[in-house]
């Protein structure tokens, strides 16, 4: 039965992570978030997922994922590169390839202790 189960959230403090931590409160017997530093430019969703964990009394994980940065430079993590949208066939100058993918990765592994 999911109750008596664990989950781990992968949590930025934005409107889709907050809403799926609620979920998760309310199916699972125990929650913890996780959330990830990969130098980017908006502090703020540290900063919102930080607030909003506190505030509801659940266990906040800051992983610090800067290597990021060093694998797939890109406008997301550096101040050097210019925001720009894909044109025709190409990826914005925000794209991270694989970040999605890592971060579930490290949360299974911070899920398994």
């Amino acid at each position: 039965m999911l109750k008596d189960e664990k989950a781990i959230v992968v949590f930025s403090g934005g409107q889709d992570s907050t809403t799926c931590l609620f979920w998760a409160l309310k199916t699972f017997k125990e929650v913890e978030v996780a959330t990830f530093n990969y130098n980017q430019r908006h502090k703020k969703e540290i900063e919102c997922a930080q607030t909003i964990a506190k505030e509801l009394n659940v266990r906040h994980h800051l992983l610090d994922m800067q290597l990021i940065n060093q694998l797939a430079p890109n406008a997301l993590t550096r101040n050097d590169i210019d925001i720009k949208d894909g044109g025709e066939g190409e990826l914005p100058s925000t794209f991270v390839p694989g970040r999605n993918l890592i971060f579930l990765s490290f949360a299974a592994v911070l899920a398994s202790k």
